[in-house]
């Protein structure tokens, strides 16, 4: 199945998208390939092999959890180019206005 034109025009208006001319046109050909691809998919011989919903893990990839000394409050307070009330002091990143 190929895509049109008239498909990315009607995809783009159900989501509200303003496409340029050259985006149509390039969705038409990057659409086009991926389609291309999963039709090549369809044609790999799957005769034979279980279906799966997710791969087995033998193993956790997780650091084991060991509990180690941590930086001084101070010495790290030292480091920072800001501190206030005993913490770390940030920008406001929220207008609350």
């Amino acid at each position: 199945m190929a895509i049109t034109r008239d498909d990315v025009l009607h995809v783009a208006k159900l989501a509200k998208l303003e496409l340029s001319e050259a985006e149509v046109e390039r969705m038409v050909r990057d659409l086009g390939t991926i389609l291309e691809h999963v039709a090549e998919l369809s044609t790999v011989d799957t005769k034979g092999v279980p279906p799966t919903a997710y791969g087995a893990v033998e193993a956790a990839p997780f650091r084991p959890d060991v509990v180690v000394e941590s930086v001084d409050r101070d010495a790290a307070l030292r480091e920072a180019p800001r501190h206030e009330d005993g913490g770390f002091a940030v920008p406001a990143f929220v207008d609350e206005g």
